[in-house]
């Protein structure tokens, strides 16, 4: 079933912006400046503090000093960290003196809209943005100091991988008979050493065994790219996080001026934090221990990413004297629900100590389904979503998770075959798709021309010119400094000549307008399309979703002051969805949910479906030989369980027709995490499988021959 998707973030076109778009007209728009907003605390009897439950008015009205709010599901922490906030600008801190840190942008504009809601417009002077926004601001104004030029270009991942391909073919090691890492490969090793600070042979020893022999050509190769980026001035996420801790920690100067910017500091979901923020936040306290983190351990479930539960277990004992505050009154789920998920986290290794409770009345036990086979599950999962909607849940208030994607095939192919609608979360990010990734590298380049990922993409682009080509041009350049006219000066060969003028025209025009202008970036990509559209045409057969997600980059783009803001919110904060691939929305349309059990973190439903709770599928079969990896695999399942608000199934398949274990119906074992204690929480169910078909006997006439005479004749009988 095609599921359309949508963009989510929305922005304000100005005048120009929309003539950019649909064309000069000739009476333009006039733009309506907005008044200033002024919003007035509301009443309260308490202050910042009223309408909190006494464990989260302990957090809220804390005084100095490090507070760990340990906060369970459902157990509203991002309340008690907006009423933290109104409490300290009432007892006199200056807004600009807090730094709010959280995991998206989205987070913390909700966070200081809802404090502005509670205390008055004060809370908007608030610094509030994820970590990688935050050093961006902080590079931006001090990294100059420390020899960063201020003009430097945030590579994607994407871009990082191109890059990392650039140093991996310099030094030849992609054309030879051994196996040699792929770039994605090399770019996770990378990441996963500056995040972790594990050594890159340890890395490779735990993940990619077959690559030891390795080490010292991959440290060639991430020295290359280190280099190559200084050369070209382009940064990567990781760059952003690293720069942060070592002007922290090496430049004295510059540590106590940035340090000394705040005299409190929150984080939000500080479970998946990673040792390099670990070090950034030591760093920022340096002045100061007024250190407010939430999170819950028992939602750490991002080590993949580099993410360690140790940060928050550990941080009572990294600054001594924490008060700890634990939320344990649960306002989501029934108390079955919470019974079920109390007793599976318990059998967690390490974890601080919380158990979920509700005022909430009543509520079913959660059941445990056992099917016979795939389609068993799949035909009772689908029949009973029919029957909550029947009774009046909305699909959209119904989700269907489980632990990796191709999990859900077989449920995908009935729901389509039976006409409910569903929205799959995952897929690619709108930044991903490559006409987006076109557009943006003219704008690149216009903004570093020593962006090499950026000129070498946009020159494959052009009828004529290829690889060789492409390189040529490349050097030519960096021998003339990468300088604006130094493109200019390359002679390309005769094949190339039209597509190279062109292009030498089009960055000429674009370099000779205003750069900072309202709506300059809109008409940037405007003119840019008048070169691009016709590239796009002939690049895939079906140009129109792809041409209206460019109409939709351009509504984007009016909404910034200038390339440099535009192109780094794109690297920071980029837009998830894309209007020709299948992803998840924010919709209110009447669509069922499937989704991972990592990207159903944060959200909650109705009712809840976890599929496949069997040992090798949840917890997945590679994370069994690691005590870590299980505990975190038990974690996951948590965040699963405790999703859902007034039902929850969770089923298993007892066999499975499965190729990737081989070719026979293996007989399944429920996942461990469901022990006997957990089971006895729960309503056991059977699915009935669907009746089979037999052949009706034939009538009974006179037997015609004597089968067990036949086998008794085998042995002589």
């Amino acid at each position: 079933m095609a599921i359309e998707a949508r963009v989510v973030r929305r922005h304000t076109l100005s005048g120009l912006a929309l003539r950019c778009i649909f064309g000069t007209v000739s009476d333009d728009p006039r733009l309506y400046a907005a008044r200033e907003r002024e919003v007035k605390p509301r009443d309260g009897t308490d202050g910042a503090a009223s309408g909190l439950n006494d464990a989260q008015r302990r957090a809220a009205t804390h005084g100095e000093g490090p507070l760990l709010i340990v906060a369970g599901a459902g157990t509203g922490k991002t309340r008690t960290l907006v009423h933290r906030v109104g409490v300290l600008l009432e007892r006199g801190v200056r807004p600009e003196r807090i730094l709010l840190l959280t995991f998206t942008r989205r987070s913390a504009q909700e966070m200081l809209a809802r404090a502005e809601r509670l205390v008055g417009s004060a809370s908007r002077h608030v610094h509030g943005g994820t970590f990688h926004a935050t050093a961006h601001r902080l590079l931006r104004r001090f990294g100059e100091q420390a020899g960063l030029r201020p003009d430097f270009t945030i590579m994607d991942q994407s871009d990082a991988e191109d890059l990392m391909q650039f140093s991996r073919a310099r030094l030849g090691f992609g054309d030879r008979k051994k196996r040699f890492p792929k770039k994605e490969t090399l770019q996770h090793v990378y990441s996963r050493h500056v995040n972790t600070d594990i050594p890159v042979g340890a890395l490779l020893r735990d993940e990619y065994p077959q690559f030891v022999e390795h080490e010292d050509e991959i440290a060639k190769v991430f020295a290359d790219y280190t280099q190559r980026k200084q050369e070209r001035n382009l940064v990567d996420y990781d760059d952003l996080l690293l720069f942060w801790a070592t002007l922290l920690e090496q430049v004295p100067a510059l540590a106590d001026r940035i340090a000394g910017l705040y005299d409190h500091i929150l984080v939000d979901e500080y479970q998946d934090t990673n040792l390099l923020q670990a070090r950034i936040l030591r760093g920022m306290c340096r002045t100061h221990r007024n250190l407010t983190v939430v999170g819950d351990d028992a939602q750490s479930i991002y080590s993949f990413r580099g993410a360690t539960i140790r940060n928050i277990l550990d941080f009572p004992r990294e600054y001594p004297g924490t008060t700890v505050v634990a939320l344990e009154e649960n306002y989501r789920s029934t108390q079955p629900i919470l019974d079920t998920s109390n007793i599976l986290i318990s059998r967690a290794g390490e974890r601080h100590t919380k158990n979920l409770y509700t005022r909430r009345t009543g509520g079913d036990r959660p059941w445990l389904v056992t099917a016979q086979d795939e389609p068993t599950q799949t035909r009772f999962v689908v029949d009973r979503i029919l029957e909550l909607h029947e009774e009046g849940t909305p699909l959209r208030e119904i989700a269907v998770l489980f632990r990796a994607g191709y999990h859900s095939a077989d449920l995908e192919i009935e729901l389509t075959a039976r006409s409910i609608p569903f929205d799959k979360w995952g897929g690619l990010k709108f930044l991903e798709a490559a006409h987006v990734k076109d557009v943006l590298a003219f704008l690149r380049v216009l903004e570093n021309p020593r962006d090499e990922v950026s000129w070498y993409r946009l020159l494959l682009l052009m009828p004529g010119i290829g690889e060789a080509t492409a390189r040529n041009a490349m050097e030519v350049m960096a021998e003339h400094a990468w300088s604006h006219a130094s493109f200019g000066q390359f002679t390309p060969p005769p094949r190339a000549r039209a597509a190279h003028q062109a292009l030498v025209t089009l960055l000429d025009t674009l370099r000779s307008g205003p750069p900072d202008d309202e709506g300059a970036v809109a008409r940037e990509i405007a003119r840019v399309r008048v070169l691009y559209d016709d590239i796009l045409r002939e690049k895939y057969d079906r140009p129109d979703p792809r041409l209206a997600d460019l109409d939709q980059l351009q509504v984007i783009a009016g909404g910034y002051p200038s390339r440099a803001a535009f192109l780094s919110a794109l690297a920071l904060e980029p837009p998830q969805g894309t209007q020709d691939l299948g992803v998840g929305s924010d919709s209110e349309d009447d669509t069922l949910v499937l989704s991972t059990a990592h990207s159903a973190k944060g959200r909650e439903w109705d009712a809840v479906f976890v599929i496949w709770a069997v040992d090798g599928y949840f917890p997945l079969s590679r994370a069994l030989g690691s005590d870590d990896q299980v505990d975190e695999e038990r974690r996951l399942m948590y965040v699963a369980l405790t999703r859902a608000r007034n039902h929850l199934a969770v089923s298993y398949p007892l066999n499975v027709y499965d190729t990737r274990r081989g070719a026979d119906y293996t007989f399944d074992q429920v996942s461990r995490f469901l022990d006997r204690g957990v089971r006895g929480t729960m309503q056991r169910v059977v699915a009935e499988p669907p009746a089979a078909e037999l052949p009706a006997p034939d009538a009974a006439t006179a037997p015609i021959a004597d089968l067990r005479a036949m086998m008794k004749g085998r042995f002589g009988v």
